[in-house]
C-alpha cells in the first residue's frame, strides 16, 4: 500500500491569532494533531490510537487572518504497533508554500491502553515517500 494523503481544511479566523496577528502556534499544533490523527484513523480504529511523540514541529511560514490552510497527512512509516505521520500545512491560494510541517509518532493499543500489533504495513512508491519513510525511521531511531 502506497502512502495515501489525507487532507482537511481550516480557516484561520481572529480568535485563533496570536499577539502578533498570525496564527497562534498552540492552534495551528492542535490542527496539526487532528489532521495526522485522522490519517492514521483512517487506517486503523482510531479508538486505539494514542499520540506517542511529536516530531519536529517546524513553523516555515506566517500564516494570517483569512487564510484558508490545507493540512496533508500521511502514514509514512509503520513499526509492531507504532505508525508515524508526516504532515504539511500549506494555504491553499499558494500551494507552494509549505507554512508548516512535521511528524507524530502514534501507538495502537488494546482496550487496557497496551501497546498492541496493528498488522499495517506501508510500502512507498515513489522516491518522495522513500525519503519520508526514512525521515521518520531517523526519527524514530534518536527516540531510544
Amino acid at each position: 500500500m502506497g502512502l495515501e494523503k489525507i487532507v482537511n481544511y481550516k480557516m484561520i479566523k481572529s480568535e485563533d491569532l496570536n499577539h502578533h496577528g498570525t496564527l497562534f502556534a498552540g492552534r495551528c499544533s492542535e490542527w496539526f494533531v487532528e489532521s495526522a490523527f485522522i490519517a492514521a484513523g483512517s487506517k486503523l480504529d482510531p479508538k486505539h490510537i494514542v499520540c506517542l511523540k511529536i516530531h519536529g514541529l517546524e513553523f516555515l511560514h506566517p500564516m494570517r487572518l483569512g487564510n484558508i490552510l490545507g493540512f496533508e497527512s500521511r502514514i509514512v512509516h509503520t513499526g509492531k504497533s507504532s505508525l508515524t505521520v508526516y504532515t504539511q500545512v500549506h494555504e491553499i491560494k499558494s500551494m507552494d508554500v509549505k507554512c508548516l510541517d512535521g511528524f507524530i509518532t502514534f501507538c495502537y493499543v488494546d482496550e487496557n491502553s497496551k501497546a498492541t500489533s496493528h498488522n499495517l504495513i506501508i510500502i512507498p512508491d515513489n522516491e518522495e515517500e522513500r525519503i519520508l519513510q526514512d525521515k521518520a525511521h531517523e526519527l524514530l531511531k534518536r527516540r531510544n
